[in-house]
């Protein structure tokens, strides 16, 4: 049976040095609505009774079809000029997981990533094989051109000039326009049925070499869902991500050492600290708990934590979204 209490949601849009300053109110004012507008939208479609594999993969899909993160249309550039994009989705109940790498036709990485949880019999495709798969599974599928932006083409030809790799947040790097700094998208949701599930989607690093994969289409480094334990969704820089294991060392501090989810991310983004990385996460325990930690001076995120719906991008603060929902 479900029961529309315990529904709970996360999403993110990317975490890392956000400055005030360098927000300008018009660019801002688009990003939270938009993360309300999404938000928002899960809780509803969750409280109906939807499942919480098919509400992360809609909530990433927008997020996906929003051209200011890093993700899907407006994904960051590789050094060849083209977006290479990365994703995965997992469920909780079984542990089922697909994900994608360094694709560059399919609309929707996060649809490709569940394709291949759901229509073979592997866990990831990468680069042309990805897109093959893309344009015979019944994935929306563009050309390349769709994801370039003209802001993350002057941004690729801008870090090419100065020889840089970086990131969306990267607190050296002077983009072209300061409010290109926006990140990895994720969500992860419970249902009313008590299910967890998770996804992550990201274009990556701007002038990458080409067919390097972060963390995001690594399961247990970007993604996990697990529900004895937890769903997570990492953002940040991915090497780091990767070598930490981070949503996976999450659920084994659960699962093995008896952590509490705010006491595994602690020591989770502690380790990547200690290494050198930053980024955050988002999470949802299986009693229902949202956390949603980072390292970073903000996180773009927004939240359902069973009474209220709120969203914000810097630290210390919380923005209640309207409408009000239903009671139950």
């Amino acid at each position: 049976m479900s029961d529309p209490k315990l529904v709970r949601f996360a999403l993110h849009g990317g975490a890392g040095v956000i400055g005030r300053a360098a927000l300008d109110f018009e660019r801002e004012t688009q990003l939270r609505h938009a993360l309300a507008r999404i938000t928002l939208a899960a809780v509803v479609q969750l409280k109906g009774g939807a499942r919480a594999l098919d509400v992360v993969e809609s909530a990433i899909c927008a997020l996906e079809d929003f051209p200011l993160f890093n993700a899907g249309h407006g994904a960051v550039l590789n050094a060849d000029g083209v977006a290479e994009l990365d994703a995965s989705i997992m469920e909780g109940r079984t542990r089922a997981c697909g994900a994608v790498g360094a694709a560059r036709t399919p609309k929707n990485p996060i649809s490709l990533a569940r394709a291949v949880m759901q229509q073979t019999e592997h866990v990831l495709l990468v680069g042309e094989g990805a897109d093959q798969f893309a344009s015979t599974c019944g994935v929306s599928h563009v050309a390349p051109e769709y994801f370039r932006t003209p802001e993350r083409v002057e941004q690729q030809l801008k870090a090419a000039q100065f020889g840089r790799v970086t990131l969306d947040h990267d607190a050296l790097y002077d983009t072209p326009s300061p409010v290109d700094k926006r990140g990895t998208v994720g969500a992860v949701g419970r249902d009313a049925y008590g299910d967890l599930a998770a996804g992550t989607s990201t274009g990556g690093m701007t002038n990458k070499l080409p067919g390097r994969c972060g963390d995001t289409p690594i399961i247990g480094a970007g993604t996990w869902a697990d529900n004895r334990t937890c769903a997570a969704s990492a953002t940040g820089h991915g090497e780091f991500f990767v070598r930490c294991v981070v949503c996976y060392d999450l659920h084994a501090r659960m699962s093995y050492a008896g952590a509490t989810l705010p006491q595994a991310a602690k020591e989770v983004l502690e380790r990547v600290s200690q290494m050198g990385g930053t980024g955050g996460l988002i999470a949802i325990d299986a009693a229902g708990l949202v956390h949603l930690p980072y390292n970073s001076e903000g996180m773009y995120r927004g939240w359902y934590d069973g009474s209220q719906t709120r969203i914000a991008i810097f630290a210390e603060e919380s923005i209640l979204c309207a409408p009000a929902f239903p009671k139950y």
